[in-house]
């Protein structure tokens, strides 16, 4: 039985959209944690250290040890969560392209995972950015290629025409 699914895609592409119809159309209770929840829950101070995240005005963005450190606890905090019941399902941006994904494989070890990657045209990826209105402009533009770079997907969808309702039926089958 399929015990998390983890979505991988640039910024605005479409995944929190797609989680919140997973969780519509699959049976079962799916609660949805994203690295956007984890740096929601940071203090402020960690935005303003270099150790910390930050958000360049070109859309970059910087990660520091210290968030590394917080992050490696998110994550197998999540990896516990799936261990001890929960089916989850994870908004992901994998800044570290392959790296990413293996400290995700680490801790997520035996658990059953389904792996989706996320795409979108950058044209329609940067119009959503603005009209979100809460994130740093060129953010979906410098992510558009790290975020895949060397990350192994069970499927992929591509919400560039496709609504995030379809994109959620056509990943549901594969959850199990």
């Amino acid at each position: 039985m399929t015990q998390v699914i983890v979505l991988n895609g640039r910024s605005s592409s479409g995944k929190s959209g797609i989680v919140r119809c997973l969780q519509a159309v699959l049976p079962d209770p799916w609660p949805a944690l994203g690295v956007d929840t984890l740096v929601q829950a940071m203090p402020a101070s960690m935005r303003a250290l270099d150790a910390g995240i930050e958000f360049a005005p070109d859309g970059a963005v910087i990660v520091g040890p210290e968030f590394r450190a917080l992050e490696a606890a998110w994550i197998e905090g999540v990896a516990a969560m799936a261990r001890a019941g929960a089916r989850v399902v994870v908004d992901e941006v994998f800044l570290g392209g392959a790296d990413s994904q293996q400290r995700w494989r680490k801790a997520l070890g035996e658990l059953r995972v389904l792996w989706v990657g996320v795409r979108c045209d950058g044209a329609v990826a940067a119009g959503r950015e603005v009209a979100r209105g809460d994130r740093v402009t060129g953010m979906a533009a410098s992510q558009a290629d790290l975020v895949h770079q060397g990350v192994a997907y069970d499927l992929e969808v591509d919400t560039t025409h496709t609504e995030s309702i379809d994109c959620a039926r056509a990943i549901a089958p594969h959850v199990n």
